[in-house]
């Protein structure tokens, strides 16, 4: 095969080919010759790319245990890649969303929502201009906290304790990332920066609880948390319905009595024509994600005018939330919310499953405190420190639901084997 067509005076190599097409999509960004290519300066590009009063990696309050910079990591994205490569976030696999996990292998588990919800924050970051980072690890540590079976294994762990502090699975996010991951021999914990765990202290409903109260140090978290707490929201509303769905919890006519789902049907209608059954719930999630998307961006930049938001400190000042949505799609969320209580949440086959998960917890809690001796030594060791019932229960938090149902086998069942 020749190669006289081409004119090596004027072949650029394929990497500056390249740079020379970002440079025509991107017009302020210009590739230089003289500069070494070392990799962007991720200082630099926050500086050019965010809006002012988005949070900046230099504006970082910065971890508890102080560690030498990485080379191309900012502090955000190390938060990140931690979060991930944690134990705690491959246990969230095999945890509670709505159903048991082994109920099907179809219906989503805490971390099919946690990588929906970092995906529909990242989207409403980026039109915003906030930081990516920081919003993607906000999102993927937001639910590490939750123990198994649900809100109803949190019932149960909070009922256990409630002569020892309660428990709420954002309190023990904090200690889980602080103090019970074990990744890195000079201290315990993640060491993840103040950002990220002050993030999970506004989304607890325990604000005066002092591992909370220490990192709420302001009237409104900063609006990267803010993002993932209403993209959180809007993703479990529209997943739970969708679930239900898909698993017979509730039928197509019920549906399409919640005046939410009636409304965006007629926008399904629009941009689709007629909607088989088969096709509907597909088509009824991704119109209501994309409407709330939509409608939260045009109103949270509403919002930033009215409230002539300039700085982070402007953000962290105002009386209420910045991100919100408007008040039309805020009423029928409300309405929808109504629907799932009733219809899927208190249905008699996921009662019988939460019945089942808290009487697993109850007697789990009691078998351990009746006998500690039974405790992993990891967690035994613990007693010491952290007192038998705090023992206790960050172990059974810790565990999926396929562990705690296979642990009741080995201590009730009586031929279960070891």
């Amino acid at each position: 095969m020749s190669h006289s067509s081409f004119s090596h005076s004027t072949l650029e190599p394929p990497e500056r080919a390249n740079e020379r097409e970002l440079a025509r999509a991107w017009p302020e960004w210009e590739p230089s010759d003289n500069v070494p290519r070392t990799g962007y300066d991720p200082f630099e590009w926050e500086e050019r790319f965010l809006v002012p009063y988005a949070m900046r990696t230099r504006l970082s309050r910065g971890r508890l245990h102080d560690e030498p910079e990485h080379p191309y990591r900012t502090l955000y994205q190390r938060d990140r890649d931690r979060i991930i490569h944690s134990a705690a976030f491959r246990r969230l696999m095999y945890k509670t969303q709505v159903l048991v996990n082994h109920y099907s292998d179809q219906h989503r588990t805490r971390l099919t929502h946690t990588l929906e919800v970092a995906q529909i924050s990242r989207t409403l970051a980026r039109q915003l201009r906030l930081n990516e980072d920081l919003t993607e690890a906000i999102a993927l540590a937001h639910d590490l906290g939750h123990p198994p079976f649900g809100h109803a294994g949190e019932t149960a762990l909070d009922e256990c304790m409630a002569e020892h502090g309660g428990f709420e699975h954002n309190r023990h996010g904090l200690r889980l990332v602080q103090f019970l991951e074990r990744r890195y021999p000079r201290f315990p914990g993640l060491n993840l920066t103040w950002e990220v765990l002050e993030s999970l202290s506004y989304h607890s409903k325990r604000p005066d609880a002092p591992e909370v109260k220490r990192f709420r140090t302001h009237a409104q978290p900063f609006l990267e948390a803010q993002i993932v707490d209403a993209a959180d929201s809007l993703a479990y509303d529209t997943h739970d319905l969708d679930d239900a769905l898909q698993l017979g919890l509730i039928s197509l006519e019920e549906v399409r009595a919640v005046p939410f789902c009636r409304l965006a049907e007629e926008r399904m209608r629009q941009r689709y024509g007629q909607v088989g059954d088969e096709d509907y719930p597909a088509a009824l999630v991704r119109t209501l994600i994309d409407w709330q998307v939509e409608d939260l961006l045009w109103h949270t930049r509403q919002r930033l005018a009215s409230f002539r938001i300039r700085t982070v400190e402007d953000v962290r000042r105002a009386p209420e939330p910045i991100v919100q949505p408007s008040p039309e799609i805020a009423h029928l969320k409300a309405q929808l919310e109504d629907f799932l209580r009733e219809r899927v949440y208190h249905h008699y086959r996921v009662q019988r499953m939460t019945t089942k998960a808290k009487r697993f917890l109850r007697r789990l809690f009691k078998a351990y405190r009746r006998v500690p001796g039974m405790l992993p030594p990891f967690f035994y060791r613990r007693i010491a420190t952290e007192g038998l019932e705090q023992t206790i229960c960050d172990y059974l938090a810790s565990m999926t639901d396929r562990f705690a149902h296979d642990e009741y086998l080995r201590l009730f069942h009586p031929y279960q084997r070891e």
